[in-house]
């Protein structure tokens, strides 16, 4: 087990940025102090051949200047807000406006910035002060992501103590790509989530408030199933989101005490890459990149729709706005803590 430490380059103000590279046992990360991001993830196929299955770029400039979320930490709140405001004992805070009507991502305040570092023997911890007003958000808040490599497997904490009461809602949004970040489609790669229901959406992909079930519909992973075998069928519920999934599904057996939850596996077939994701999140946003046109990514390859997914572990889309969701308002008597698991192996 290492870490190891080597300079990403210079960002537009001048400032330098660093990767570092975790290794233990089959499995190799490199993550950033810009952005707490997941730059690459390396790790075994079935013949013990190593591929890089996050799609990414090759150059600090790229994470900075161009659009898309890979392998962001997002935070302090994931996912979409209607109409960029939510309200905490009577008094509204406004949010930037940044899709739409709505705010998507807390508007880049997390992975878009530099984080201070500390390193383990197998773990790289990135923390950051978010402050009071910060993007509208009240509350100063401490916020911390660490990244820890094992032999099979990388596990994600976070952790958010804040002294007002505040909406928290951190994830990891990495695109994976079990054949490798330059295969292509990802839809011959077979999917299987512990999710029995999952959040309906209206204009904008905001959440309606209802909990439905997935059996009959598209949305129906409890059983393995192949990410685009049901994606040309022009279901007007996944129309809505442009013909592919990105959705909230609600996470089986989730009772909030912090307790892990295996509720993800994904393979692919061809390299023998399986992926299970653990969390104690009551939910996950699957993300099958519907509307992705990204040129100039890892060595210079141009990643199209459906070239990766995500299972961004959280709280529900919306969730300020729905009292029937999960709260994810924390405050200095709540903090915020959380894991999720990705582990890996070959069959």
């Amino acid at each position: 087990m290492s870490v190891s430490r080597e300079s990403f380059g210079f960002s537009a103000d001048g400032r330098e940025a660093f990767l570092y590279t975790i290794e233990a046992g089959g499995i190799t990360a490199v993550v950033s102090d810009f952005g707490a991001l997941l730059v690459r993830l390396l790790v075994p196929d079935r013949e013990g051949r190593k591929a890089d299955i996050v799609l990414g770029f090759d150059d600090l400039r790229s994470y900075e200047q161009k659009g898309g979320c890979f392998g962001a930490t997002v935070a302090p709140l994931a996912n979409r807000t209607a109409d960029a405001v939510f309200t905490i004992d009577g008094r509204d805070y406004h949010l930037p406006v940044n899709e739409g009507p709505n705010n998507l991502h807390s508007d880049k305040m997390s992975y878009k910035r530099f984080y201070e570092t500390e390193t383990g023997d197998n773990s790289v911890t990135f923390r950051r002060l978010f402050p009071d007003g910060e993007a509208g958000f009240p509350g100063n808040r401490q916020f911390s992501v660490t990244y820890t490599v094992d032999a099979d497997s990388i596990r994600i904490d976070y952790a958010v103590d804040t002294d007002a009461p505040t909406y928290l809602s951190p994830t990891n949004h990495s695109y994976f790509n079990l054949a490798g970040q330059d295969a292509g489609l990802v839809d011959s790669q077979v999917l299987c989530l512990r999710g029995s229901a999952y959040t309906p959406v209206r204009e904008g992909s905001i959440p309606t408030g209802e909990i439905r079930s997935v059996e009959g519909t598209v949305f129906d992973f409890t059983s393995p199933k192949e990410i685009g075998r049901d994606l040309g069928l022009q279901d007007p519920a996944l129309m809505k989101t442009g013909g592919a999934y990105d959705h909230n599904y609600v996470i089986d057996g989730w009772k909030g005490d912090g307790t892990l939850i295996s509720f993800a596996t994904a393979c692919d077939p061809a390299s023998g890459r399986k992926m299970e994701v653990l969390t104690d999140m009551p939910g996950v946003q699957f993300y099958a990149a519907g509307k992705m046109n990204v040129e100039g990514a890892k060595g210079g390859r141009t990643y199209s729709s459906r070239g990766g997914f995500c299972l961004e572990t959280q709280f529900f889309p919306d969730t300020p706005h729905h009292d029937n969701f999960p709260s994810s308002l924390f405050g200095p008597d709540r903090p915020l803590r959380s894991t999720t698991i990705y582990r890996f192996s070959a069959e």
